[in-house]
Parts: C-alpha cells; sequence; structure tokens
C-alpha cells in the first residue's frame, strides 16, 4: 500500500473494502485452512479460484501451503494466492517469491467516497436491461470469450453470493449487448464489477454513463461510498473512473508457480 493511500483512508476503512469484495464475490466452492480461506470455483474471475490469507493460523508456514496445493489439486484448479495489504502472515508474500511464485496481474482497489448524482446519459438508441444471473453471465462471458464452464460458474457464483446481485446490461436497437455492470451493495458500501463495453463502442462516455448511473442507484439504496477493482495497466478505465471521484485505496496482485 502506498503512503499516499496509507494517508488518504483509514485503515479500518480498507479492510472493511477488503471484506465486502470478498463478500461479493463468494462462490459455493470455498473453505477454510487454518485461517486461510480458499475459494475453489472453475470460473475465469481470479479472486473466486485462489488463497485468500486472512487469518494468521496455527500451523506452520509450509505446512499450509502443502495443505492448499493438495485442495487446488483435487480442484483440478492452479495454485493461486491473492496478496494483499491485509494477507496473514505479513511476510507471505517474500516467503512464496522465495518458494518460486511469480507475482502477476497487478490490480488496483479505487474508492469513490463522494457518489455522484445523475443524471447520466447514453445514446438513444441504447436501452438498460435489468438482467438475471445466466443472461448477466452470457453477457460478460461472450465479451471474454471464456468458455462454457466458465460462464456457468460465473452464473453460480452471482446466484449464491451471500449479498444481492445486480446486472445490467445496455443494448442496442438490435438487442446486441454493448455495455454492461454489476452493482453490489452491502449497507453502506457498493462494489462495481464486470464493467465492460463492446470495442466498437468504446470511446463514447458509455462506461461513464453506466457507472455514473449505477452509482447514483447505489446512493438511493443507502450506500455512501463505492470501490471497485482495475488493472494496474488499464489507464483507459481508471481515467474513466477519475472522472467518476474514484482514487487509489490499496493494491493487490496474485502469486503462482512460476512456469
Amino acid at each position: 500500500m502506498s503512503t499516499e493511500s496509507a494517508h488518504r483512508f483509514p485503515l479500518a476503512l480498507l479492510s472493511r473494502i477488503e471484506d465486502a469484495s470478498l463478500n461479493a464475490s463468494a462462490p459455493p466452492q470455498q473453505r477454510w485452512v487454518d485461517g486461510w480461506l480458499l475459494r475453489l470455483s472453475p470460473g475465469k474471475a481470479q479472486r473466486a479460484r485462489s488463497v485468500n490469507a486472512v487469518a494468521e493460523g496455527l500451523l506452520p508456514l509450509e505446512q499450509r501451503m502443502a495443505l492448499c496445493q493438495r485442495a487446488f489439486q483435487v480442484a483440478e484448479l492452479p495454485v493461486l494466492y491473492r496478496i494483499t495489504p491485509f494477507s496473514k502472515p505479513a511476510e507471505l508474500d517474500e516467503r512464496l517469491a522465495q518458494a518460486g511464485y511469480a507475482a502477476h496481474d497487478h490490480s488496483l482497489v479505487l474508492v469513490c467516497t463522494r457518489l455522484p448524482v445523475g443524471p447520466f446519459n447514453w445514446p438513444a438508441a441504447l436501452s438498460l436491461e435489468v438482467a438475471p444471473p445466466d443472461v448477466y453471465a452470457q453477457v460478460v462471458g461472450a465479451f471474454r470469450g471464456s468458455p462454457v464452464i466458465e460462464r456457468q460458474a460465473h452464473a453460480e457464483r452471482v446466484t449464491t453470493c451471500p449479498v444481492r446481485y445486480q446486472g445490467f446490461v445496455l443494448r442496442d436497437a438490435h438487442g446486441e449487448a454493448v455495455a454492461c455492470a454489476q452493482l453490489v451493495v452491502e449497507d453502506d458500501m457498493a462494489g462495481l464489477y464486470d464493467v465492460f463495453t463492446a470495442p466498437a463502442w468504446r470511446g463514447q462516455g458509455i462506461a461513464l454513463a453506466l457507472c455514473g448511473h449505477l452509482l447514483t442507484l447505489a446512493a438511493n439504496q443507502g450506500a455512501t461510498l463505492c470501490y471497485l477493482q482495475v488493472a494496474q495497466e488499464n489507464a483507459a478505465a481508471r481515467m474513466v473512473y477519475a472522472r467518476l471521484g474514484f482514487v487509489e485505496g490499496y493494491g493487490y496482485h496474485y502469486r503462482m508457480p512460476a512456469a
């Protein structure tokens, strides 16, 4: 976590955001190993198929890692660790690096503490659909080029998630998906997920309008803060989110055995 981010937001607030993001991405395939939360979904989202080291635990670190390795083997998934400023023990990232686990997919959690109020407008030819989980998963899967098993896992995850799922799709006059985004509201916190815009429609402010609309919905549902996760190198998306008032909260990355 950067010094700037650490001073911008209280650590307790960032920890609550991390908890909310775990709740929003909870798959049914998960288990605990000595204080570590293992998520074993076959879906695309790495946060739903990784080790989340949320507590210190009592077993030696090597034993815990071996148990995690075995669990992922049984699930027929590659072992993957999600490393955040809250990972326990504090030296886990260093120990994984020493054990040959390579870091990848550095991401940022962005935070907006003053939710904008609309109206936010997209082209008049587009219409907004509130999509059920199976439809939404198919739209996101098509944008990502995901195989059937990953789309099914996504639909399962948002259906069984402990906080209410809300999926939205913008469609053109022919019914084709132009953009999508997911909103999750838990108490006074809202999360934005799976924000996509079709390549042919980019550069027209559609993602800005859709996200702004969802932030307005979140405020109407009692949220006073919103968070989202974005790849560190995705400069275009970060510019859009900055226009909505998002700033950096903290970073995280993943580690997996080097090839």
